[in-house]
This record gives structure tokens, C-alpha cells and sequence, in this order.
């Protein structure tokens, strides 16, 4: 009986129909340099384009292109199948921009993990999929590693482009490539709405968006640092009577995936604080264990917390 692999390495290309993303694995497989080690690929399609795949071309042996042509078929009993039947050791997605990754990751048989994300886009149309289609953009960008802007012209505004990035996400290194193949890679220096230099870190309402994913994504950054802020507490009886949580609503993407988003707090000593009490913190950020990590996280141990007012605008955005 056929056995899977402890572990199988998943290379996942996401992005809309006719991005690049067909071309780009093309190429890729045509590449004597890729990883040319006799392994067995599966090359999972989810997205049947203009272009198609070459195989006489393939510079790789032992490549099996199987199609998924429905979510429905994204289960892990299909996708396992598919490698047994395949013998693969390694997978290569190209993935439906249509479809959110949610369901893949749902499907993602035991030991497939993720080797490489990249994203994909028409520079020319990248904007308007970003108006129209906001939440399929946000959901391809925010974890990737890499976001590819093909067809790119000099007439087209490179800063609109490196600000959808990052309005998702500061990790994603960004790439524009021309029509002749010449690639720019992104150098536009992002400074934070605050100085994280300053003795006393402090953020305005306007920016706690920023703060809170700069905070996530760069927890190390932030250990040590004496910060202030504004935010709505989150109490819960299984919480030490002088521990709260202090955040925000953040909208990441659309109005249904405002998230309440919140650092746990040890406060100087007990007050008398509600769930939705507005509050005002000054306290220094610690990597310690806390209950509602159920392990360590940034906890913000206060030296000062007082009600206030709500912001003109409750909700964070990036905006």
C-alpha cells in the first residue's frame, strides 16, 4: 500500500485569471536550476486560463497536472488521492483567485505545509480588482511572501501599487516586472505613522491599525517599549481580577471582517472596568505567558489607565 511523505513542501501561486501565474510556473518547470532532484511533482490547477501548460517543455521529470475545477472537489480525501495516485513529494498550486485560501487550508491533507506563497496581478488591473473585489485581494496578499506586478509601464503610479500592499501587510517583498522581463523590486521605505524611537511610544487614534499589525508582525520590536494609547476594554471572569484586555475594531478588508483586536493588560492594581468601558493606557509592552494566548504574547504591563471618551471614529482602518 502507497504511503504519503511525512511531510510534502506546498508551493502555492494565488492571484486573478490571467496574472501570470500559469506562465510563471512555465517557466519555472522549464528551469534546469529548480530544484532538479527526481522527485514526482503534482501540479495542482484550480484555474484554467488563456495560457496552458507545455509538459515537452518541462526541464523536470515526473510532473502530474491534475485540475480542480470546483471547491467542492477541494477536500483532503481528493487532494491525497491525488498524491498517492501521483507519488508526489512536493505540490505545486496554482490556485483559483475566485476562491478564498480558507477553504484550501481547510483541505490541506496531513503533512502538506507550505513552502512558498506568491501573489500575482495584471499591474494594469490591479487597482480596479482592489476596488471591486477588495476582500479576494486582501485575502491573496495578507500572508504571501512575494506580490508580483506583471505588465508593468512606467506611466502606471508605482506608489498605488506598493500602498495596496501595504495597506495588508508590511512582510510582502514587492516586485513590478515589465513586459521585456526586467524586474524592479520595490524600495519605497514605509515609515510608521509613529516613532517607536521615542521614549514614550504614542498612538494617536488614526493609527492603531498600524500599530497593532506592525505590533503583530514585529512583536520583537516592540518588547521593552513604553507606549500610550486608546481602546475598548474586554473583561472576562476567567481573567485575574487586575487584567483586562485593551484594543480596538479594526477593518482589515471590508466592513464584514471588522475584528476586535486588543493586547492583554496587567493594570496597577484592581478598577472597576466593564467590557466596552473606553480607556486610556500607559504602560510598557513584556513578552510574558498570558491566558489568552494560552502561551507567551506582548502584554502590557500598565502604569497608568484612566476612562475616557471614544474616538470620533471607533473603528481602526488603514485608511
Amino acid at each position: 500500500m502507497k504511503k504519503l511523505p511525512a511531510e510534502t513542501p506546498v508551493y502555492l501561486f494565488l492571484g486573478f485569471l490571467e496574472s501570470g501565474k500559469t506562465k510563471f510556473i512555465q517557466e519555472t518547470f522549464e528551469d534546469e536550476r529548480f530544484d532538479f532532484d527526481g522527485k514526482n511533482t503534482l501540479l495542482l490547477v484550480a484555474e484554467e486560463g488563456e495560457e496552458e501548460y507545455d509538459e515537452s517543455r518541462f526541464k523536470i521529470g515526473g510532473v502530474t497536472i491534475a485540475y480542480v475545477k470546483s471547491e467542492e472537489e477541494l477536500t483532503q480525501e481528493k487532494l491525497t488521492a491525488l498524491q498517492l495516485e501521483s507519488e508526489a513529494e512536493r505540490v505545486v498550486v496554482e490556485y483559483n483567485g475566485t476562491w478564498l485560501l480558507e477553504r484550501f487550508f481547510e483541505a490541506l491533507p496531513e503533512g502538506w505545509m507550505i513552502n512558498q506563497m506568491m501573489t500575482f496581478f495584471d499591474a494594469r488591473t490591479a487597482l480596479n480588482y482592489n476596488t471591486n473585489m477588495r476582500q479576494l485581494v486582501f485575502d491573496k496578499i495578507q500572508n504571501t511572501q512575494m506580490v508580483v506586478f506583471n505588465r508593468f509601464e512606467d506611466k502606471l503610479d508605482k506608489m498605488e501599487l506598493h500602498k495596496l500592499v501595504r495597506g495588508i501587510t508590511r512582510q510582502a517583498d514587492i516586485v513590478y516586472e515589465k513586459a521585456d522581463g526586467t524586474a524592479i523590486y520595490d524600495d519605497i521605505v514605509d515609515p510608521l505613522p509613529f516613532d517607536l524611537d521615542a521614549d514614550l511610544v504614542e498612538i494617536e487614534d488614526r493609527d492603531y491599525a498600524f500599530f497593532y499589525r506592525d505590533l503583530v508582525e514585529n512583536t520583537g520590536a516592540y518588547i521593552g517599549k513604553k507606549v500610550k494609547f486608546k481602546g475598548l476594554c474586554a473583561t472576562s471572569a476567567k481573567l485575574p481580577k487586575n487584567n483586562v484586555v485593551v484594543g480596538r475594531h479594526i477593518m482589515f478588508c471590508c466592513v464584514d471582517d471588522i475584528e476586535y483586536n486588543g493586547l492583554a493588560c496587567v493594570l496597577p492594581s484592581e478598577m472597576d472596568l466593564r467590557t466596552r468601558d473606553w480607556v486610556e493606557v500607559v504602560g510598557t509592552i513584556e513578552f510574558q505567558k498570558h491566558f489568552i494566548y494560552k502561551g507567551k504574547g506582548p502584554v502590557l504591563v500598565c502604569e497608568e489607565i484612566k476612562k475616557c471618551l471614544p474616538p470620533e471614529q471607533e473603528v481602526a482602518t488603514f485608511y
